[in-house]
């Protein structure tokens, strides 16, 4: 199996001559594509993943307690984060998608993006070993997990918190629209608290469409 434009900008992208090619396309490739495509990667990668920058963290911050190391975690290894990141690389050029996926908007997906810079990260750890895998994921997540002094707050956590602080009822998220293929779900949700305001916004998962709803009502609250 052999692709040289495919192969060559994953060298040039992690430092790394692949060695089993093969593994690399297969984590480019979605299921509409091939059979060989890149979910068990991915289930993989991500695992290796939570290890290097959890590790990382843990290096980072030596006076952090548990609590605050895991929200940094979690905010690095979220999908809209992973996503972000996999657009930034430029891995949306180098998909290998069928028709019917590329006709649902897969390659704008923040599920799909995120899961194949997971299943790339899983190729490259069975490939070149995690020493390899932990350099590459420590150049492209380097200005996130560095260049905050504070353990990030999730936006859903500060609603809650604004609410509690001014005697208010605790924040209400509703699904208001589901659609969408299953590769590419599309969701709407609606947070409000009550006799306070409300906020709309929608997202690639549900958890991404209730916290993008939760910032866009912070946005308002802050405006007051």
């Amino acid at each position: 199996m052999n692709d040289p434009a495919r192969l060559e900008w994953i060298r040039h992208l992690t430092g790394w001559v692949p060695q089993k090619r093969a593994l690399f396309l297969q984590a480019l490739t979605h299921g509409s594509a091939s059979a060989d495509h890149y979910e068990r990667l991915e289930f993989l990668g991500d695992r290796v993943l939570g290890l290097i920058i959890g590790a990382w963290l843990f290096e980072l911050y030596p006076d952090e307690p548990e609590g605050k190391l895991s929200a940094r975690l979690n905010q690095l290894v979220s999908r809209e984060v992973c996503a972000e990141i996999a657009r930034e690389i430029g891995l949306q050029e180098h998909m290998i998608l069928g028709k019917q996926a590329r006709d649902d908007g897969a390659r704008d997906s923040a599920n799909v993006l995120c899961d194949m810079l997971e299943a790339l990260i899983g190729a490259l750890y069975l490939d070149g070993g995690i020493e390899v895998a932990g350099r590459f994921v420590r150049c492209i997540w380097n200005s996130r997990a560095t260049g905050c002094n504070n353990a990030p707050k999730h936006p859903k956590s500060v609603l809650q918190e604004w609410a509690a602080s001014h005697k208010r009822r605790a924040p209400e998220y509703t699904l208001t629209e589901r659609s969408g293929p299953a590769h590419a779900p599309h969701f709407t949700v609606l947070v409000s608290i009550r006799n306070v305001g409300e906020a709309q916004a929608a997202g690639s998962s549900k958890q991404e469409a209730e916290t993008e709803a939760a910032r866009k009502l912070l946005e308002q609250l802050n405006a007051l």
